[in-house]
């Protein structure tokens, strides 16, 4: 029987009820003060009147994390927003959503009045003084919860938000069932203890950020949350506050290099480390691994709407590197009880390349909006299938291999360009740390634009590099050195400001968009 992200806790709760839950700063909380405030906070919830979808409008704070907790106890769907996001994006995701009460820290209540209107009118469980400005929910000294509700399977547990890395966010309702076979799936591989700390990177309203919460709950470990200024000195944080988990974006580890973070056993102390959100190279694990010799390492892959994750790869050296595409690690295989498919351009199926679909019981219901399911929730032999939009080559042992998007495919004067395949390229050129193409229209068709980072390389000697791979008609027309790539909100590299970028440059066609495949 899988565990419900509440049983983890529970379960987690009875490992280790006095030991740290939450480490932010050099404040502590332990299981059972998390429990308590949790159910405190859930009863006078419930005693204002059954809820059906809070907000937690919080950074990285107890109110964030025991409000999550707090939520579920209810038996209510939690939807995770970030103070920091744009007003009109939060007010938007609110009324999406559906959310008539919040529970909100310090940040949170700061920004609210901006988010507030005449069509967001929300009730404010008063964790703190909220000086009469929004209608409040008392936090009562005697709520008479007496137990976590119930829930089912096919019951809403989060409404997560897509990054919006290919336009508007959309709502991504995940369920209780979805959630418990993703985390069954990874406690039958990781080996995960009370005495273990977790470094929290990621933020509440990203996915991963929730496989971390309830990845360390779940073993009765303790989550210690990472602060950017952290990565001006890894090693030193890493020690002094004896982590042993690491999970970040793959743009984690080059900032850590950038910092000389990754000498030769650096990072002793970790046990395990995970990466995902993005492409991983098998340079940036070399590395990693390098400083951090005892970590077993694994990528991991999935989107929102197949509940965090959907396939995994242990790296094992050179044999995953013979797995990988252009330079990459395998995402691996998919989780025990999902069929995956891969589907050419031309909608045939194919054993070996095409677009990634799954279907299984970590599969999202549909959107928030059912208009957006159109052409993503899509039905193949009696089921329901999702489109991923990732094109993926298959193994012969079933391991899958992620090749770029199925949009990052585009034709240079007649040519076929796979974009990775460019990047993977620029990559092998002496002095360049990384790369990302994009295509821009210009007057005479699309063309390609070269971002890259590390030391300065004459264009010269990259268009020579790129003349191996291809035509000279579709040579990319520009190379763009630049000190970082721009991340967006998920600390993934943001692909739509260096398109904006690209777009910007002398020659570009603002307003249009390149043909794609």
């Amino acid at each position: 029987m899988y565990l419900t992200m509440v049983e983890r806790f529970l379960h987690g709760l009875e490992l280790a009820s006095d030991r740290p839950a939450i480490r932010i700063g050099s404040e502590v909380i332990t299981y059972r003060q998390v429990h308590e405030t949790a159910s405190s906070w859930a009863g006078s919830l419930m005693a204002a009147g059954a809820p059906r979808v809070v907000g937690v409008l919080a950074g990285k704070s107890v109110e964030s994390y025991v409000g999550l907790l707090a939520v579920l106890y209810t038996g209510a769907t939690v939807v995770p927003l970030q103070p920091n996001f744009p007003a009109a994006l939060t007010r938007r995701m609110i009324q999406m959503a559906g959310v008539e009460t919040l529970i909100a820290d310090a940040d949170g209540l700061a920004v609210l009045p901006e988010i507030a209107s005449q069509e967001t009118v929300v009730r404010v469980l008063e964790t703190r003084d909220v000086a009469g400005r929004f209608p409040t929910i008392p936090v009562t000294a005697d709520p008479k919860f007496t137990a976590p509700v119930q829930v089912t399977a096919t019951d809403r547990a989060y409404i997560l938000f897509t990054s919006g890395s290919t336009g508007i966010p959309k709502g991504v309702p995940v369920t209780h069932g979805g959630f418990a076979h993703y985390f069954e799936q990874l406690h039958q591989r990781c080996d995960f203890v009370p005495e273990d700390v977790f470094a929290q990177t990621y933020d509440l309203n990203f996915d991963p950020g929730i496989h971390d919460v309830f990845a360390a709950w779940g073993a009765g470990a303790m989550m210690q949350v990472v602060p950017p200024s952290a990565y001006r000195d890894l090693p030193t944080f890493l020690a002094d506050h004896e982590v042993t988990v690491w999970h970040s974006t793959p743009s984690g580890i080059w900032m850590t290099r950038e910092m000389g973070g990754l000498q030769k056993g650096a990072l002793p102390g970790l046990r395990w480390s995970f990466f995902g959100g993005e492409a991983l190279r098998c340079q940036d694990v070399a590395d990693w691994l390098a400083a951090a010799p005892a970590s077993k390492l694994e990528n991991l892959y999935g989107p929102t709407e197949v509940s965090i994750g959907i396939c995994w790869h242990r790296w094992s050296g050179e044999e995953s590197e013979k797995l990988g595409v252009n330079g990459t690690v395998p995402i691996g295989k998919v989780h025990e009880g999902h069929d995956f498919r891969l589907v050419t351009d031309k909608g045939e199926q194919s054993d070996e390349e095409g677009e990634l679909c799954i279907t299984g019981p970590q599969l999202s219901p549909g959107y928030l909006d059912p208009a957006d399911d159109e052409g993503r929730f899509v039905e193949f032999d009696g089921r329901r299938w999702y489109r991923t939009g990732d094109r993926v080559h298959a193994n012969p042992d079933g391991t899958l291999a992620f090749i770029g998007r199925v949009d990052a495919q585009v034709k240079v004067h007649g040519w076929r360009v796979e974009l990775a395949e460019v990047d993977h390229v620029m990559r092998g050129c002496s002095g360049v740390r990384d790369a990302v193409t994009v295509a821009r229209p210009a007057a005479h068709g699309t063309e390609l634009i070269v971002f890259y980072t590390g030391a300065e390389v004459p264009e010269s000697t990259l268009a020579n590099r790129v003349r191996a791979v291809l035509p000279a008609s579709t040579l990319p027309r520009r190379y763009v050195h630049l000190e970082a790539f721009p991340l967006n909100s998920n600390r993934k590299t943001d692909r739509l400001a260096l398109r904006r970028m690209a777009q910007e440059l002398p020659g570009g066609q603002t307003g249009s968009r390149p043909r794609e495949r």
